[in-house]
């Protein structure tokens, strides 16, 4: 039972740290219907920001966090007005774009900090376990759900309560009526995608209490996942994607307990394969 308790509260920190990634994803996929393939980039420029504030900033490990999640954001506002918008009518630019995007940032960590990875500072209340149900479980988890948790709360307010999160839904559906009404779409899309940045970017700051430690390509191996999670879940789907999360999580890490190390990733994959097969547009195959 203990075993049990301790891999389900494992795969549920591992979904909620996906979630963090592909709830970026998720939202400027449906909203702007761009793939941003640098996504990952922006969670691992998060990691590293986190991480220097931590050590050599000086910094409380809360105000660290709060640091990488503000430099993460401030790449993301950065990569829509200089890269992204250049690019909305050229798809497949864009996709050329933010790869070389989310190649060229881990060289540049990898050229000013090494390859090699960085411990991670963290606190010692979250360094500790506590007993539930028998097992002992790492605190961090806790921490990791929290912040799903919140995030996916936040999202939902922003697409159904707040007047940027209407008018970037009306413009996804009709850009040309919104922008003849006097509204400025370009703005609300920079919004949005500065929140999936800092989305990206928190998870980044966040992933240094569930590995320990950051490196380099820490955001291009969560990119991938995050990708799996956000189809299955139904592009863009914030809901299907916290879903989606959790789902993955689990399975990969009961998969990698039960079976053989290495067999949770294919598990995922099968995973996909069947729901394409059964549902062809994920969980939902709708923007919520």
């Amino acid at each position: 039972m203990d075993t049990v308790v301790l891999l389900t509260c494992t795969g549920l920190g591992l979904g909620a740290l996906y979630f963090l990634v592909a709830s970026g994803l998720s939202l400027i996929f449906g909203l702007m219907d761009v793939l941003n393939f640098a996504h990952g980039a922006l969670l691992s420029v998060g990691a590293y920001a986190t991480w220097w504030a931590g050590t050599e900033g000086g910094m409380s490990f809360w105000l660290a966090v709060l640091f990488g999640t503000a430099v993460g954001t401030v790449a993301a506002v950065l990569l829509e007005l200089v890269l992204i918008r250049p690019l909305y009518n050229r798809p497949r630019d864009q996709i050329l774009a933010t790869v070389g995007v989310g190649l060229a940032v881990p060289a540049l960590l990898m050229g000013i900090w090494g390859a090699d990875s960085r411990p991670f500072p963290q606190p010692a209340a979250l360094s500790g376990t506590v007993g539930l149900f028998g097992a002992i479980v790492p605190v961090n988890r806790f921490v990791l759900l929290a912040a799903a948790v919140l995030v996916l709360v936040a999202l939902r307010l922003f697409l159904s309560r707040t007047r940027y999160g209407l008018v970037v839904r009306a413009g996804v559906e009709d850009r040309a009526m919104v922008t003849a009404l006097g509204i400025d779409v370009r703005k609300a899309f920079t919004l949005v995608f500065a929140i999936g940045g800092a989305a990206a970017a928190l998870g980044g700051a966040l992933s240094g209490l569930y590995f320990g430690s950051v490196h380099p390509g820490q955001g291009t191996s969560l990119l991938i996942f995050a990708f799996v999670v956000v189809v299955m879940g139904g592009m863009g789907s914030v809901t299907g994607a916290a879903v989606a999360s959790v789902a993955v999580g689990l399975v990969q890490q009961f998969a990698n307990y039960y079976t053989a190390a290495g067999l949770g990733d294919l598990s995922v994959v099968v995973l996909l394969a069947v729901l394409l097969l059964v549902r062809p547009r994920g969980l939902t195959g709708r923007l919520a």
